[in-house]
């Protein structure tokens, strides 16, 4: 009799064990789906944040634009500039990469000099925008300017985007065609960049792993070390100097540089660019053929993946680098009169 209580101990543990499992499974998953409310996402802030004597107040203060403000949305605010007559057609400018608005400083002031209204902004994690501490895609860049475009109560506007903000302009135009009129330009426009054109400092940028580091107080005091100790009286490139400013003194700078390079409208848009929503609508793709950045090539690339149905047009500035708005804004301004004026 003892034996059979002995032999019967291990199968009755079985099956108190198997009763008791799905009860303990159930209380993990409960436990394990809901623990926490959602964190709330963490907001770097951008220039406005810094003391008065830093360089960056000269190169890019705040009032760099007429008609600056905020905007508050979900993954912070936003500053944006709305400039020219109200009656004017509307054109939304969007920068690229990692220089904010001031690279459009002789396109804008121009554009309101013909009449047009012109708005233009700070992406997430540039200039004076804040950095969302989140991954930098396209949908997260195309609904800043939706959430935008909606405070500023604009139900359509021409895009006009340069480098990453030509992908950018292509996005919200795939996403979002309601809001956008039948126009639209690009400048060294990027959005198709494949891997393999990619500079090799580029990829060890939009590692991760130097995303974290880079991001880390110990980078940023270094690298604030190195600006600050800088020659004051030697001349200086403002936009590379901004582009320096940042990366030292703005700890959400870096981070949206290396997930924009991985995750952003940098490459991988070729959907957008052959969307549907082409067929109705007229591209000028403007490129250098000296761009190092995002090779000529791209243009056509750009333009054969085009529906049959979408007017376009390339318009070559021969000897021409990346950053058209500054070597070229004359020709820049006129090309974009030119295409929207043109029936």
């Amino acid at each position: 009799m003892r034996k059979m209580v002995a032999l019967g101990t291990p199968f009755q543990c079985l099956t108190y064990s198997l009763l008791l499992l799905p009860i303990l499974l159930l209380t993990i998953y409960f436990l394990a789906a809901f623990p926490n409310p959602p964190e709330t996402v963490y907001l770097y802030p951008g220039l406005s944040s810094l003391p008065l004597s830093c360089k960056s107040w000269k190169l890019y203060p705040e009032d760099f634009y007429q008609g600056g403000a905020y905007a508050s949305f979900p993954y912070g605010k936003t500053r944006y500039f709305l400039m020219g007559p109200h009656d004017g057609k509307k054109i939304v400018l969007i920068h690229g990469l990692s220089v904010p608005a001031m690279i459009w400083k002789d396109v804008a002031p121009n554009l309101v000099a013909r009449g047009y209204r012109v708005l233009l902004y700070d992406l997430y994690g540039r200039g004076y925008s804040d950095g969302p501490q989140t991954k930098y895609n396209s949908n997260l860049y195309i609904t800043q300017l939706a959430l935008l475009m909606q405070h500023v109560k604009w139900d359509k506007a021409v895009l006009v985007g340069v480098s990453m903000g030509g992908g950018l302009a292509a996005a919200f135009t795939a996403s979002f065609p309601d809001l956008v009129e039948d126009r639209v330009i690009i400048i060294s426009s990027a959005g198709l960049v494949l891997t393999s054109d990619m500079s090799r400092t580029t990829k060890i940028m939009s590692l991760p792993l130097v995303q974290t580091l880079t991001s880390s107080l110990v980078a940023q005091k270094f690298l604030q070390h190195l600006t600050d100790s800088s020659n004051d009286t030697a001349p200086v490139d403002p936009l590379q100097e901004i582009v320096r400013l940042q990366s030292a003194h703005l700890p959400g700078f870096n981070a949206a540089i290396s997930s924009s390079l991985r995750d952003g409208p940098v490459r991988g848009e070729y959907r957008s660019f052959s969307s549907s929503v082409w067929d109705a609508r007229k591209l000028l793709i403007i490129h250098g053929t000296n761009d190092n950045t995002v090779p000529y090539k791209y243009a056509s690339m750009i333009q054969t993946a085009l529906p049959q149905g979408c007017q376009s047009e390339i318009v070559t500035i021969d000897g021409g680098g990346h950053d058209l708005t500054i070597s070229h804004p004359e020709t820049i301004v006129n090309q974009i009169d030119r295409w929207i004026l043109t029936p």
